[in-house]
């Protein structure tokens, strides 16, 4: 997989992909329908206040790469955009419906358990139960030109691991599920998996945890709390400039 993804980057192909599903009347979408999309209230975590600039300058951005395209109706004044990030004839990524539902909710959402994406995919793509979902995100971390996903260490007070998308760096405080079983006791004892044993998921998961441990992990959250800042303050200073 070649196509790593800002927290913002990831969050506009996630809203262009959700509005592409769930309102195909009003897909391309505009620029500010794309801006409310990312500040929507509902199924947003984190909750963002970005501006049109900053997202214009996403958007721009994700042209360059061929990752978003600008396409107008006919007759139409404003520009709108639509994503050319998978599904699509531009490009070799393919994912089924259930997949990609799935990796939608994981950029708009973060990290969730397979309980909470059957329920928030659903709208999405027809997701029977659980199972479907496992399912779909076993076959995601074993792709061979992936892995988009990885199964993170269960958390104290919760039944079940959260699962992350690969497209964008992992919090820094989270630990692939991978990582967190290689630093178990006994894990390296007789009897134990074998170095070849485990699936590309977990090949990923142990780079990610490395690139965690030397600080790239925390150096990326930063420079992403950092942008949000930024973004803000010149919202309120176009705002004063308008006063």
């Amino acid at each position: 997989m070649n196509i790593h993804l800002s927290s913002l980057q990831a969050r506009v192909i996630g809203c262009l992909i959700e509005k592409e599903i769930t309102t195909p009347d009003q897909y391309p979408l505009s620029l500010n329908a794309l801006v409310n999309a990312c500040n929507q209230k509902s199924n947003r975590d984190p909750l963002l206040e970005v501006d049109e600039r900053a997202v214009q300058d996403v958007v721009d951005g994700l042209s360059k790469r061929h990752l978003v395209l600008e396409r107008s109706g006919f007759g139409s004044r404003v520009p709108k955009y639509q994503h050319r990030f998978c599904n699509t004839d531009f490009g070799t990524l393919k994912f089924t419906a259930a997949e990609l539902a799935i990796l939608c909710e994981l950029m708009l959402r973060g990290a969730q358990t397979p309980g909470e994406l059957r329920g928030r995919a659903n709208r999405m793509a027809k997701i029977t139960d659980v199972d479907d979902v496992e399912a779909a995100l076993q076959a995601l971390a074993a792709r061979a030109d992936g892995p988009f996903v990885v199964q993170l260490a269960r958390e104290p007070g919760r039944r079940d691991s959260r699962w992350a998308q690969l497209f964008s760096d992992l919090p820094a405080a989270t630990v692939p599920a991978a990582a967190h079983r290689a630093n178990a006791p006994g894990a390296n004892a007789p009897g134990a998996d074998s170095p070849g044993a485990n699936a590309p998921a977990a090949n990923a998961a142990a780079a990610t945890a490395a690139a965690t441990a030397d600080g790239t992990g925390a150096l990326q959250a930063r420079v992403t709390e950092l942008e949000l800042r930024l973004s803000e303050l010149a919202r309120r200073v176009a705002e004063l400039e308008n006063r």
